[in-house]
């Protein structure tokens, strides 16, 4: 079992940057991919970014614009997320993600390959 804990959200003016973390626990938490989800309320749970276990692999949708960037750091068993130029278009809860895998090397992409999540860490960007 892997747990995420995350944390960083709150109340950001637009225009700001922030720094979203996820301490991740369990076995083999450092040997899996690593990713982080958002979703606003009547909407569905998208991607932002994903890592691979080592962190040299990132993938981030075609629609995130280069605003965000992930990284991780396996000695902390943490992730993180940067949001630069924050939109009020970015409130969301943000959710970091394991994958099912324990042993790929890739960077998890899609939304089933996620089997552990976390339960959220909200952020609101006010205009």
């Amino acid at each position: 079992q892997v747990q995420l804990v995350e944390s960083g959200g709150g109340l950001v003016q637009a225009g700001g940057s922030l720094r979203l973390s996820c301490v991740a626990s369990g076995r083999t938490s450092n040997t899996r991919g690593l990713g982080w989800f958002r979703q606003a309320p009547g909407q569905a749970r998208e991607l932002v970014a994903a890592i691979s276990r080592s962190g040299q692999s990132t993938y981030y949708p075609n629609s995130q614009e280069g605003r965000f960037t992930i990284n991780r750091d396996n000695a902390k068993s943490t992730v993180y997320l940067e949001i630069h130029s924050l939109k009020p278009e970015d409130t969301a809860v943000y959710y970091c993600a394991a994958s099912r895998s324990a042993t790929s090397y890739t960077v998890p992409s899609d939304l089933d390959e996620f089997a552990y999540w976390g339960q959220g860490t909200q952020l609101t960007v006010s205009p």
